[in-house]
């Protein structure tokens, strides 16, 4: 038990470390500022910024670098209307004023078992993009259209998108209302030292 609690104790030292360390850190200070937003002032996303963004998605890293990804950007307004009629998380998507569609491209996907790799990799392009968005002082939020079929087809439909691509999910991007907050989640009871 004294154990337990002198671990506690150390645990608890080496937080208040590290949120020093992260306050003094660019990179880390945004992936603890990050937050899914879904209030936005109604304003225009300059096309360079939505470039940014796409960018930092394409900076991810990728199982054998195939890069298995596509990005639809969307600004009109009838477009991201349209969206938001069949998506039930992204009823905040005109306000935002601008959308982006992060798509697997089966062709580019590995063959056999490693197929599905293009999860990941597409995940790790929406992550850059949501903290991308944070550096800039946009907001985003993450809005699944994968797994769901109704929700993968209306995305298709909207968008004209093949069948052979895969749209993972709408990220909604614009200027926050500032209503939301970061959420500190480090729970140290999900960190495990050198076995289970």
């Amino acid at each position: 038990m004294k154990i337990f609690r002198l671990i506690s104790i150390a645990i608890f030292f080496i937080g208040i470390v590290a949120i020093g360390y992260a306050e003094d850190n660019p990179t880390l200070k945004v992936i603890h500022s990050r937050k899914s937003v879904r209030h936005y002032i109604n304003r225009k996303v300059a096309k360079e910024d939505l470039l940014m963004l796409v960018k930092a998605g394409m900076a991810a890293p990728t199982a054998v670098d195939r890069r298995p990804w596509a990005f639809i950007i969307v600004t009109d307004k009838a477009k991201l209307e349209e969206l938001e009629m069949g998506l039930p998380y992204t009823k905040m998507l005109t306000k935002a004023g601008a959308g982006i569609i992060v798509c697997g491209v089966m062709e580019k996907a590995l063959p056999g078992e490693g197929k599905e790799f293009w999860i990941q990799d597409c995940s790790a392009a929406t992550e850059n993009i949501l903290l991308a968005a944070e550096s800039m002082s946009l907001g985003a939020v993450w809005t699944a259209a994968y797994p769901s079929q109704e929700r993968m087809g209306h995305v298709r439909k909207v968008l004209d998108i093949p069948e052979n691509i895969v749209p993972l999910n709408v990220i909604p991007v614009g200027y926050s209302l500032g209503d939301e907050k970061p959420k500190d989640k480090f729970d140290p009871a999900n960190v495990h030292w050198e076995k289970w």
